[in-house]
C-alpha cells in the first residue's frame, strides 16, 4: 500500500528531496499533522487557549516518563493516555474553580514538567529522552503515519460534529448553556482532542514548539480574515504550507524540522500583521 502511495509521490514530484523513504515518510506526516494543527488552533486562538496547548506539551513530557518506568507499556500509548486525562482534568477544575485559569494552567503545567523531568532524571536517564523537546520529523515510520492517519480521520469526524457548539461557546458560554448545550463536556472532548494530537506529534515536532505549531497558523489567517470559513480555510493553508516549505528548506540547509516549520508560520505570522496594519489605514 504505501510502496503505491510512494509511486504516486515520485511521479508527483519527481525532486532530489523526495528522492529518500524518510522524506516521503516525513512529507506525507506533514500532510496529514499541519491540517490539524491549522485547523484546532483556530479554535485555540479564538478562546485565548495558547497557555493552555502549551501545558499539554509538559504533560506529554509525563506521560513518557510513566510509560518508561512501567516497563511494558509503548510511551506512545502512555503520551496519549496521560495527556487526555491531564487535558480533562484541567478542563474540569478551571470550570469548578473560582481561581483565574491562567493560574489553574499554570499550576499544573509547571507540576507537569517537574515531575516529568524529575521521573526521566532519575538514575541518569534523561539523555536518552531529550529528543522530545526538539522531535525528529523525519524519523516518523509507516507504522506512525497509519496512527496519524487514524487520528487524522477521528478529528476530522469528530471536528465536524462539534463544530457550531464549539463555535457557540467560543462566542459566550452562558449563550451556549442557555440553548442547552453541554459546555463542560464539549470543552472537555475538545481538549481531549487537542491533546491527542498534541501527544502523537510530540515525538516528531518536539516539546520546545509545539505550542508554536499550534498558535502561529491561526493567529496568522486572523490578521487577514473576516469571516470563520476564512478564517478556518486560510489557517489551514498556512499549516500546510509551513509545514511543506520548512520540510524542505531543512533537507537542504540540514536544519531541525520542527524549528524550521515553525519559524516559516513566524514569518507568515509577520507578514499578515504587516498586511493588517496597511488594511487599517
Amino acid at each position: 500500500m504505501l510502496e503505491n502511495v510512494y509511486g504516486i509521490l515520485d511521479a508527483l514530484l519527481p525532486y532530489q528531496w523526495m528522492d529518500h523513504n524518510f522524506m516521503k515518510n516525513a512529507f506525507l506526516a506533514v500532510l496529514m499533522v499541519t491540517p490539524l494543527f491549522g485547523l484546532l488552533g483556530t479554535m485555540v486562538v479564538s478562546n485565548r487557549m495558547a497557555f493552555f496547548s502549551d501545558s499539554l506539551g509538559h504533560g506529554a513530557f509525563t506521560g513518557i516518563a510513566i510509560g518508561v518506568l512501567m516497563g511494558g507499556v509503548q510511551p506512545l500509548l502512555s503520551i496519549v493516555l496521560f495527556s487526555i486525562a491531564f487535558a480533562m482534568i484541567i478542563t474540569y477544575i478551571k470550570s469548578k474553580s473560582s481561581a483565574s485559569t491562567d493560574t489553574i494552567i499554570g499550576v499544573f503545567s509547571s507540576t507537569a514538567i517537574a515531575v516529568g523531568l524529575m521521573m526521566m532524571s532519575y538514575g541518569g536517564g534523561f539523555g536518552k529522552f531529550s529528543s522530545y523537546l526538539i522531535g525528529d520529523l523525519l524519523s516518523i515510520s509507516p507504522l506512525e503515519l497509519a496512527t496519524l492517519f487514524g487520528v487524522f480521520l477521528l478529528v476530522v469526524v469528530v471536528w465536524m460534529v462539534m463544530f457550531n457548539k464549539l463555535l457557540i461557546i467560543s462566542i459566550n458560554t452562558a449563550l451556549a448553556a442557555s440553548r442547552g448545550i453541554n459546555t463542560l463536556f464539549i470543552e472537555m472532548v475538545f481538549a481531549a482532542l487537542l491533546a491527542v494530537v498534541v501527544a502523537i506529534s510530540i515525538q516528531w515536532v518536539g516539546l520546545l514548539i509545539i505550542n508554536s505549531m499550534l498558535v502561529l497558523p491561526a493567529a496568522a489567517a486572523r490578521n487577514i480574515t473576516n469571516n470563520v470559513k476564512q478564517y478556518h480555510l486560510v489557517s489551514v493553508v498556512f499549516a500546510l504550507f509551513a509545514g511543506i516549505t520548512g520540510l524542505i528548506i531543512s533537507y537542504y540547509c540540514n536544519t531541525a524540522t520542527g524549528a524550521t516549520v515553525v519559524l516559516v508560520s513566524a514569518i507568515l505570522f509577520f507578514i499578515t500583521l504587516i498586511l493588517k496594519s496597511r488594511m487599517a489605514r
